[in-house]
């Protein structure tokens, strides 16, 4: 177990980062804003997952002592008073993707006179605002009517396609919906009896190892989508390093590992999950330290150093040809909530890697670690991605509270529901 007191200073400081990001009238997270936690950078926006992120990690914070339990009850509330309040697709009870993080109003144009906004519906956001909110109604009873409030309005039904994938598969989760015409290919279709038809991605998420499996778990555990459903999805593999992998799209930790704070994969799937999630972290490891003699590890999507945000991988784990990039423009872009996730996996590796990232980088600030650096030149991003905060403390908070975001997620009910599923699953590992 690595030093409790190391891991407690960087569960401290990621909760100051997420302090600065929320607003103190709506209760809502920006999307992101300065190392130097200046309440001026904060972006003027947030998301479905953002929010789904600030709940769980509020109660990851009172969990670990660092607020009170009064005070972590005082800002669920205010929260989920907001999101009861905003503006949602009526007959699946949805969020879209964008919304102001001062008022929780629904944004069509990016703050600043930025882009315009086709507002989408996501399956993979919603999926993250559920997970979040199940934590919550299970952690705090004083607001649990709150939380199902907004919970048992939403039906992710809206999004499985059971016609898609091979026949009698089980069908697949589309990537979401438009409600107005967004100026691209889209497919008119309505999946829960007595809906009307709506404007859905015309691709469906195929593959077993990839993030959309919260918004799976979620609709299974609620009754929503069947259990056959997860138990058709693809399970390709690839072989690196002497080791059979069950790859994610792109290669990253993200898409491997976010959802195991939540459902103990590993636990309830010893030879499949166990196996395959020892494996992705291990080979993200080696591909960095032995292959390219990075020195350090850990690639996920994150904010890039200076600007903008990008996707990066390990490209001989990835189903995508050519995978997320471990390099771009001579930039190597390690991310640390990659390697927290990885403290679930590989506990002493993680923290030496964390250790390294802020002792000869100084990817750390007031709110912890910066969201990226590049360690060719220690060139940071400077701020704080909320999404990408919520995976730091959320693992931090299992490693050093008992797997408590699990155990609030993965309720008496819920797990009698979705254990069986997970165990069940095959996956063709050597």
């Amino acid at each position: 177990m690595p030093d409790r007191s190391l891991l407690l200073r960087w569960a401290t400081d990621t909760w100051r980062s997420f302090e600065a990001m929320t607003d103190p009238d709506s209760g809502l997270p920006t999307d992101a804003i300065a190392v130097d936690l200046d309440p001026a950078t904060r972006s003027g926006y947030t998301s479905p997952t953002n929010i789904g992120g600030l709940l769980w990690c509020t109660v990851a914070a009172r969990d670990l002592g660092l607020v009170g339990a009064d005070a972590a009850a005082d800002r669920l509330a205010r929260l989920l008073g907001t999101l009861a309040r905003m503006e949602v697709h009526d007959e699946s009870g949805m969020f879209f993707n964008w919304y102001d993080d001062r008022t929780g109003a629904l944004l069509h144009r990016m703050p600043g006179g930025g882009d315009p906004i086709h507002p989408f519906l996501s399956s993979v956001d919603n999926g993250w605002l559920a997970a979040g909110l199940m934590v919550a109604a299970a952690a705090e009873p004083r607001v649990r009517d709150d939380a199902h409030l907004v919970l048992d309005r939403m039906h992710f039904g809206v999004f499985h396609d059971p016609a898609a994938g091979p026949e009698g598969a089980g069908g697949r989760l589309t990537g979401g919906f438009w409600v107005e015409d967004p100026g691209q290919p889209t497919r008119r279709a309505s999946f829960v009896p007595g809906h009307a038809e709506v404007l859905h991605t015309v691709h469906h998420y195929d593959l077993l190892d990839s993030e959309p499996r919260i918004a799976s778990y979620v609709g299974i555990a609620r009754g929503q989508i069947p259990a056959e459903h997860y138990a058709a999805l693809d399970a390709p593999l690839r072989h690196y390093r002497g080791r059979d992998v069950v790859p994610t799209f792109g290669g990253s930790m993200f898409e491997a590992l976010m959802p195991t704070i939540f459902v103990p994969e590993a636990r309830w799937a010893p030879d499949t999950w166990g196996v395959n999630e020892a494996r992705t972290v291990a080979l993200q490891r080696e591909y960095a330290l032995d292959e390219q003699g990075y020195g350090y590890w850990g690639f996920s999507p994150s904010a890039r150093p200076g600007e903008g945000y990008g996707v990066f991988g390990v490209p001989p784990i990835a189903w995508l040809d050519e995978g997320y990039p471990s390099e771009q423009g001579g930039e190597v872009v390690v991310t640390p909530h990659a390697s927290a996730m990885a403290l679930l996996v590989e506990p002493e590796e993680a923290t030496e890697n964390l250790v390294r990232l802020e002792r000869d980088l100084g990817a750390y600030g007031p709110g912890g670690f910066v969201d990226a650096v590049d360690v060719r030149t220690g060139r940071t991003a400077g701020r704080h991605l909320s999404l990408d905060q919520s995976m730091v403390l959320g693992a931090l908070a299992d490693v050093l509270a008992g797997d408590c975001l699990r155990r609030w997620f993965a309720t008496e009910q819920v797990e009698a529901v979705l254990r069986p599923v997970v165990a069940a699953r095959r996956m063709p590992l050597g």
